[in-house]
């Protein structure tokens, strides 16, 4: 039982929840992780198409965006780090994800 609630402690958390701007705007969301094993944050944009579009990811404190995307990602993928999406110009509504892995 001790095992079961340990789990449960370990999340990965965004914020803000909602974020509302301008077209063109730049915005701004950060993710975190609470699960001690864990050195990587990746981040998703949902489409249209409900289908997930992988922005890049953030290895240890090492950068990967995707090319050609107007995406900046900084910070730490280590536990209890910020690690930052930045997405330069904003062009239409759409759902973000981070995961940790």
């Amino acid at each position: 039982m001790m095992y079961f609630i340990l789990m449960l402690l370990d999340q990965v958390h965004q914020s803000p929840g909602d974020i509302y701007s301008k077209s063109g705007e730049e915005a701004t969301i950060k993710c975190l992780h609470s699960i001690q094993s864990y050195d990587r944050i990746l981040w998703y944009k949902q489409l249209k198409n409900r289908q997930l579009q992988l922005l890049g990811y953030m290895e240890l404190t090492i950068a990967y965006p995707e090319p050609g995307l107007d995406v900046k990602i900084d910070g730490s993928a280590d536990k209890d780090q910020n690690c930052t999406l930045t997405i330069e110009r904003l062009n239409s509504s759409a759902v973000y994800f981070c995961a940790a892995s």
